[in-house]
């Protein structure tokens, strides 16, 4: 058996991590950000889908966890240490496709706005295809924060053992804001645009927002 010199060995280790470097760093794939511009195509018209055809004051029941703003990522970000935006961008899919569905769940066949919101969970679950197949399969079994984790078992419980007080009432004008606004900020590589002229990610953005909140849409 022929013995390799130390040095030849770490060479080979040194040359093995800067060929992996680039696949760890390497920016959103384009086939990505395709599948997340469709997406936000679709959100671009939920004002008149997810506002215009429902009753003034219209809300859904939702999971308290499902209300995922600005706010929640920020705050998890200081509350978690070392949290990674792959865990964040895995657990605003887990949100969202739960919204969605409970969107369509209390939309009768004929209503206007019933195409339309299956079309958007469509192209949500073909970004999210894209998503996975954008990364090793390990990435999806590792083991999430214990913060984290939690929310993660909170959104997948049964719904009959939901406590009450889990529950809130919110307009699917706002939960689709939600998504959207989100989105922005944990995939922003593909929103350089949005990004350069709002930081959605910023305290001061998600502030700004609850202001807002609490004003009459017009």
């Amino acid at each position: 058996m022929v013995q390799l010199p130390a040095s030849a060995c770490l060479l080979g280790g040194l040359l093995g991590l800067y060929l992996l470097t680039p696949v760890l760093m390497a920016p959103t794939p384009s086939s990505m950000c395709t599948a997340f511009k469709t997406l936000n195509d679709s959100l671009s018209h939920r004002r008149r889908y997810m506002k215009h055809y429902f009753p003034l004051s219209y809300t859904i029941r939702v999971h308290s966890e499902e209300v995922f703003k600005l706010s929640n990522i920020s705050k998890m970000r200081l509350r978690v240490e070392g949290l990674d935006d792959l865990v964040l961008q895995r657990l605003w899919f887990q949100v969202n496709q739960g919204i969605l569905k409970r969107i369509i769940r209390v939309l009768p066949e004929r209503h206007p706005s019933r195409p339309y919101t299956a079309e958007l969970e469509r192209r949500f679950r073909d970004a999210e295809g894209v998503f996975v197949e954008s990364h090793p399969s390990e990435t999806f079994q590792q083991e999430l924060p214990e913060k984290v984790q939690g929310i993660w078992d909170r959104l997948t419980e049964e719904l009959h053992k939901v406590p009450e007080s889990s529950w809130r009432f919110s307009s699917p004008k706002s939960l689709l804001d939600n998504l959207c606004y989100s989105m922005y900020c944990l995939f922003s590589d593909c929103f350089p645009n949005t990004a350069a002229e709002h930081d959605y990610c910023s305290v001061s953005r998600w502030r700004k927002g609850r202001k807002k909140d609490v004003q009459p849409e017009s």
